[in-house]
């Protein structure tokens, strides 16, 4: 795995140390001798992670972690704090000052390499969601840096998974004391339990009795309802193989016995912003998603996701033998509301106006907002004589009831136009379809409006 390393110590020994033994792993490594220098390599997007010496001379590394973590451009990259300090105050200090890990010199070269992979990976993941979550911003979905910056970590719902009741009463009441805790004392029930559970972090005794704690950290990275579920781990101090083990498998942090409930309860306040984040990202991604094919006023498909759409229905229908039919349908005298009444008025009535759409089709059939005041309703498995049934429906719904609009609640009287064609000629291009559907709804306007014309084969 290739990745951009900024080390940042003012002793070059230890810098070239650690750009020794970083770069015979693969990875490309850049140095800073100085707190300011690295917050400027870090604004310029120039590296992935930073390991950060705590004592420098300008801004300590306390600082500088702060720093980069309340900045929008820099809150996302990996902080690993490297540093002679070694009580679980100065640990504790750095974690709560946004580093993700926390490593004491000397650091051996095993735990720190696979550290560096396992964070790399997870921030590779993390900008392949900002990535995809940029048009979001272009259309008016905040982005989640500010809210992350201001996250507390706290309030989540953590599962945590111990079969020996001395080691889990202690551990529960500590994080109980800022989240919502269950126990799953039964490790084989535990990955139903966190696949169910809407949990924002799964906390795993690597020490269970008749269970392998890895194995349970393996098969949670390989479900779907848990695959970003954060993993944090708990293991006896000899136990470094396993956790190396756990690092390459997913486990996203680890706490070694016997536990300081400071750092147990700072790691999982780092585990759960950084859930709360890539969550968010992900809700950015789908609702772009939604917005990109959604008409933000009527809540139906816009125009591109039909025409996306339509082919391959026409496809579809040609390949079953089975008949489709395309219905196309305008307000009358849309403009007069618009004229009369205001735009709001007018946007309550093509509001209503889908709503009884939806209730007026079936789930299988496609109801886009194809601009303005007209609209397109694609049937499968609908013939012209049963699309007609259907439209006559939907055309007495509208006339028979009047519409709510305005700021006064004026009871408007709406009328529709619609025209329908079916899928009859084989080979036929689904776009001509829509054109005699078209000429139909124009025929219908013409005759008078308030009916509903079929086009000929």
């Amino acid at each position: 795995m290739s990745a951009r390393v900024l080390v940042v110590d003012d002793v070059p020994a230890n810098v070239k140390l650690l750009e020794a033994r970083l770069s015979a792993e693969y990875f490309d490594v850049i140095t800073a001798s100085c707190g300011m220098q690295a917050l400027e390599i870090c604004a310029r997007a120039e590296c992935d992670i930073v390991l950060l010496d705590v004592m420098m001379p300008d801004i300590d590394g306390f600082e500088v972690c702060r720093r980069l973590k309340s900045d929008p451009r820099t809150h996302f990259i990996p902080v690993v704090m490297v540093t002679a300090l070694d009580s679980p105050a100065d640990r504790v200090r750095g974690l709560d000052a946004g580093a993700d890990d926390f490593l004491t010199k000397p650091v051996s070269d095993v735990v720190m390499i696979a550290r560096v992979r396992s964070l790399t990976r997870l921030k590779m993941m993390t900008d392949e969601l900002r990535m995809r979550a940029l048009t979001s911003l272009e259309i008016g979905v905040s982005a989640p840096e500010r809210s992350a910056i201001v996250d507390t970590g706290k309030g989540g719902r953590i599962l945590l998974v111990d079969d020996r009741p001395s080691s889990y009463e202690r551990l529960a009441p500590v994080l109980a004391t800022e989240h919502a805790v269950d126990v799953e004392s039964n490790p084989a029930e535990a990955l139903f339990h966190a696949a169910e559970g809407n949990y924002d972090l799964l906390i795993v005794s690597l020490d269970l009795e008749n269970f392998d704690g890895l194995r349970l950290c393996s098969q949670a990275r390989s479900l779907e309802r848990t695959r970003s579920l954060p993993l944090l781990a708990i293991a006896s101090a000899d136990n470094n193989t396993r956790l190396l083990r756990g690092l390459e498998i997913g486990v996203n942090d680890y706490l070694l016995r016997p536990v300081d409930k400071n750092e147990l309860l700072a790691r999982a306040r780092t585990q759960i912003r950084r859930r709360r984040y890539t969550d968010h990202l992900r809700d950015n991604v789908q609702t772009s998603i939604e917005m990109a094919v959604t008409d933000p006023l009527t809540a139906l498909h816009n125009r591109r996701y039909m025409e996306t759409h339509l082919a391959t229905l026409a496809e579809q229908a040609a390949q079953r033998a089975r008949p489709l039919a395309l219905m196309m349908l305008d307000i009358d005298y849309f403009k007069s509301i618009n004229d009369a009444y205001g735009h709001d008025a007018g946007d309550d009535v093509l509001r209503e106006f889908a709503l009884r759409i939806r209730k007026s089709i079936r789930g299988i059939d496609l109801a886009c907002r194809y601009g303005g005041e007209e609209f397109v309703i694609v049937m499968p498995e609908t013939d012209l004589h049963v699309a007609g049934m259907v439209a006559e429906r939907l055309r007495r719904a509208i006339a028979g009831e009047p519409f709510t609009a305005g700021k006064g609640g004026k009871r408007l009287d709406v009328t529709i136009s619609i025209g329908i064609a079916s899928l009859d000629i084989k080979g036929e291009a689904i776009g001509d379809v829509l054109k005699r559907a078209d000429q139909a709804l124009y025929r219908a306007k013409h005759d008078g409006r308030n009916r509903v014309v079929a086009a000929a084969a």
